[in-house]
């Protein structure tokens, strides 16, 4: 892969990382919920998903997409559903990111590292990205040293990207305003990851 090839797909990449959407949604929750530790465990299994994405982009992700539509309408369905769970959840939380705060409770690990990665193994919006964007360097790269490197390069972008986001909401400063703002906090995601979902169900 040549330098110039490698600097089109970080800068790909990195917009891709930094388009705002529910995995912004995600990993800014678990980082208020559960603090540094959970918003990274979020942060890096989101970055997992985005590297099986690019793993299966080099076997012909677009491809499959042609020659089977029905495969990417169960993904956007299966992913829209699984926004509205945790939208409606939030919404209907009676505690929530605002309880864990005011009570100094913690997340599971686990379970931020769990919807961290589902919520790009379930996103059409992240099919779709590698699809039409990621798929034609695919035709570019031939060496195993090259197809590595682009599977590489989307994931560590992606995992450096929400670990920046994790490290910003970690400033205590920032941390004590949105404590203050917890519960609107809770009641907002909610209505963006139901709100995505929505705008998915119309375009699928």
């Amino acid at each position: 892969m040549t330098l110039t090839i490698w600097l089109s797909l970080l800068t790909i990449c990195t917009l891709g990382a930094m388009s705002p959407g529910p995995s912004l949604v995600t990993v800014t929750k678990h980082s208020l919920a559960g603090g540094k530790i959970n918003g990274l465990a979020a942060a890096w299994a989101h970055a997992f998903g985005i590297g099986v994405y690019a793993f299966i982009s080099m076997v012909g992700l677009a491809v499959v997409f042609h020659q089977l539509p029905w495969l990417y309408q169960i993904i956007s369905y299966a992913g829209a559903a699984y926004l509205i769970y945790l939208g409606v959840n939030a919404i209907r939380s009676k505690g929530g990111i605002a309880a864990k705060l005011e009570a100094g409770r913690t997340m599971p690990v686990w379970q931020s590292a769990k919807e961290g990665l589902l919520i790009s193994l379930l996103s059409p919006k992240i099919a779709l990205f590698f699809a039409a964007l990621f798929s034609p360097f695919v035709a570019l790269v031939t060496s195993l040293e090259g197809q590595m490197l682009m599977v590489l390069t989307p994931f560590i972008t992606d995992g450096l990207w929400y670990t920046l986001i994790t490290l910003m909401l970690s400033n205590q400063r920032l941390l004590d305003t949105l404590r203050r703002k917890a519960v609107i906090i809770d009641r907002l995601s909610g209505l963006i990851l139901v709100a995505l979902a929505g705008k998915i169900l119309l375009s699928a």
